[in-house]
Order: C-alpha cells, then sequence, then structure tokens
C-alpha cells in the first residue's frame, strides 16, 4: 500500500488543501477500482466505511490477496468539509461559486475520440490502452483556473482509468440506495444486492455531469463512436451508492457496507477468496425519471405521516404542513404508487420545497431529473 497526496490549487496566498488518495494491490495489476466518499462533504457514512475498508485492504494486501488495484479517496471533498457556517455543515455547495460539488465534471469524450481515430487498430487490448492513455493526458493537460475546477480535476484523474468506479454518498433521511446506467444493470445487480439495497434508479443521462455520469458517459460515447469499426474492451462504469441518511453514522453499519463492498471487490476478482453467494435482490430497478419529488405547496411545520422504506400507494399523506399563525392543516399526498425512499431533514418547509421522493416504476419526467 501507498499514499500519494494530490496538492489543489491555492484559492488564496498562505493557504494550502490536499487530496489524499490509498492504493492498494499489484502496481502492475490488471484492473483498477477506485471508490471515494464524501464528494458532498456533509455526507459522512462512506467516509467511516472506507476508514473501514482501508484496515482490511492493507491486511489483505500484506497477505498478497489483491489481485486489482483498489484506490480509496476517502475524504474526496477537503473545501467543503471546512465549509461550516455557525455550527451548520454546508457540504453540498461552494461557497465562492455556489456550485454543487457534483456537478460540472469534464466531458472530454470528443476531444479523446479525435485524438485516438487514427490509430485504431483491430487490437482490442492496444485501442483500450491508447483510449485511457489519451483520457489521462488530456485531462492531465488542464489547467484548473480555481480551487474547486482543481479539486474536481483531481479526482477525474484518478478515477478515469479504472474498471469500476464507486462514488459513496447518503441522502438526508433514507433507505440504501444506488443510481446506475442501465447499460450496466448486469455488473451492478451484485453490488445491490451485497448491499441489501431497498432501491435501484437507472438513467443513462441525467443532466448535469455528476461525477459518476461523467465516468460512465465517457466509455459509452467510445464505445457509439467506434465499436462498429474497432474492437474495444468492455467499458468502464460508474456507481452511485446512497448509504442511508446523513444521521447513519455507526461502525455497525459501516462494517456491514464494508463487508458489502469487499464481497462484491471478490465477485469481481480483484480480491482472491471464496465468493459469496448473492444474497435475494430485494427491489428491481426502477427509472430515475419515475421519481416523484413530493412539494410543500405552501410554508410551515412539516409533519411526517410516513416512514422512509414504506411502499405507498397512489394519493396516500406523505406530510401534513401546519401554519401554527393561522391553525390551517395541509395533507401533502404522492400523486403516483411507490416506495418512499427519502425525506427531508427540514421540519420547517417552505413554500415550493421538495418534502420527500416517491420511486415509481413509470417513467414519467423528462430533462434534468437530478436535485439541485
Amino acid at each position: 500500500m501507498h499514499v500519494e497526496h494530490h496538492d489543489m490549487l491555492a484559492a488564496v496566498p498562505g493557504t494550502a488543501r490536499q487530496i489524499h488518495s490509498f492504493h492498494y494491490g499489484p502496481d502492475k495489476a490488471c484492473g483498477k477500482i477506485y471508490i471515494q466518499a464524501s464528494l458532498h462533504a456533509d455526507e459522512l457514512p462512506g467516509m467511516l466505511v472506507l476508514w473501514h475498508l482501508k484496515q482490511r485492504l492493507q491486511a489483505m494486501d500484506a497477505a498478497r490477496l489483491l489481485r486489482k488495484q483498489i484506490v480509496l479517496v476517502p475524504v474526496a471533498n477537503p473545501v467543503g468539509l471546512e465549509q461550516v457556517l455557525m455550527d451548520v455543515p454546508q457540504g453540498r455547495f461552494d461557497n465562492l461559486s455556489r456550485e454543487n460539488f457534483n456537478r460540472l465534471f469534464l466531458d472530454v469524450s470528443k476531444e479523446v475520440g479525435d485524438c485516438v481515430e487514427a490509430f485504431l487498430t483491430d487490437d482490442c487490448a492496444h485501442n483500450t490502452r491508447l483510449i485511457r492513455m489519451t483520457l489521462q493526458r488530456v485531462l492531465a493537460g488542464i489547467q484548473a483556473q480555481t480551487q474547486l475546477q482543481s479539486m474536481r480535476l483531481i479526482l477525474q484523474r484518478l478515477a478515469c482509468d479504472a474498471d469500476i468506479v464507486l462514488d459513496l454518498h447518503c441522502d438526508f433521511e433514507a433507505v440504501q440506495h444506488v443510481y446506475a446506467s442501465p447499460d450496466f444493470w448486469p455488473q451492478v445487480e451484485p453490488l445491490v444486492r451485497y448491499l441489501g439495497a431497498k432501491a435501484c434508479f437507472l438513467a443513462q443521462e441525467s443532466g448535469g455531469q455528476s461525477f459518476d455520469e461523467v465516468i460512465t458517459l465517457f466509455w459509452l460515447r467510445m464505445q457509439e463512436r467506434f465499436a462498429s469499426r474497432f474492437p474495444l474492451a468492455e467499458p468502464g462504469f460508474a456507481v452511485t451508492v446512497e448509504l442511508r441518511g446523513v444521521a447513519d453514522v455507526s461502525h455497525e453499519l459501516a462494517r456491514g457496507d464494508c463487508q458489502a463492498l469487499i464481497d462484491y471487490l471478490t465477485h469481481v476478482g480483484a480480491i482472491e477468496g471464496q465468493v459469496c453467494p448473492l444474497p435475494p435482490l430485494l427491489a428491481l430497478p426502477t427509472p430515475l425519471a419515475g421519481v416523484e419529488p413530493v412539494i410543500a405547496p405552501v410554508g410551515g411545520l412539516v409533519v411526517f405521516c410516513a416512514e422512509v422504506g414504506e411502499h405507498l400507494k397512489a394519493g396516500a399523506v406523505v406530510a401534513q404542513i401546519i401554519d401554527p399563525v393561522t391553525d390551517r392543516v395541509q395533507s401533502v399526498r404522492c400523486q403516483r404508487e411507490g416506495l418512499l425512499y427519502v425525506r427531508s431533514l427540514r421540519r420547517m418547509a417552505t413554500a415550493g420545497m421538495a418534502v420527500a421522493h416517491v420511486a415509481g416504476v413509470q417513467a414519467y419526467r423528462q430533462g434534468y431529473l437530478l436535485s439541485q
């Protein structure tokens, strides 16, 4: 195991920040897994999971049980981690630019494709190696203008040549769930099973250039552009794993999630050992476009009438909004049947605020599908 320190662009003189990556497995291993946590810096369950995973991988590395390179970044966002305003973490949006930390990663698929097209051959291994080397070179040549851009570039450079990328997040109050591309459901399904995820949302492109989609879409675009003319190896892909809610930071949960990741890494051949039988699939995947944001039509106190993990009928009351001045009580209902998989931590709603999300089985939304 070795540790690498990646210097970020300093925002002002006299300050410095770094991202630390932990590398396990043979240096010349065939295959790479990249896992990061807390890109939204106030989402901490994944940070604890990777702390546990570091200990396990170090022992396995010493015992020479690792067959692929595994790279961990437990603190993906030191900028957001330090953003605390009056004792309240502000880890989702950059205070300076007001951008979501998990948006606007770089799509360089056209530039890379233009660079490699004249050099592709009938050799699958050559083509894949050439694309990866060119991707690394293109990203290395981009000059960051801000500290936020430098942070995004560091993470993207670390992950770009991986076969599997796992981005660990969490939601407000939520069940375990996963976001992935439908093109890679067969590869993602074992992970969903080992984690015991209660929902999985599929979308090829949901907008916003999030970290996971930029990684996955790059390889899909290489396939779309070249696969009919040149052989390419199985493309890399990325998955966002939502480790329940922000308050679900405990050793018990983290150990369980850590073991699930180890079981998955063993399943894909990154760790030598007996492959654990696949647990049952707790829920079939559903389209991200089928998720219904449940909106408060007025402001007021939020009193939830349904728990996360409940399956709701269309028209079920999710919450009441209470005006303590006028005594008005307004029920907020879901319009579609589905799983209540996340609800807000806030108990004072503003008009138009999403207080919960319900996972339906039928796609009905279009365009930008992400939350802010």
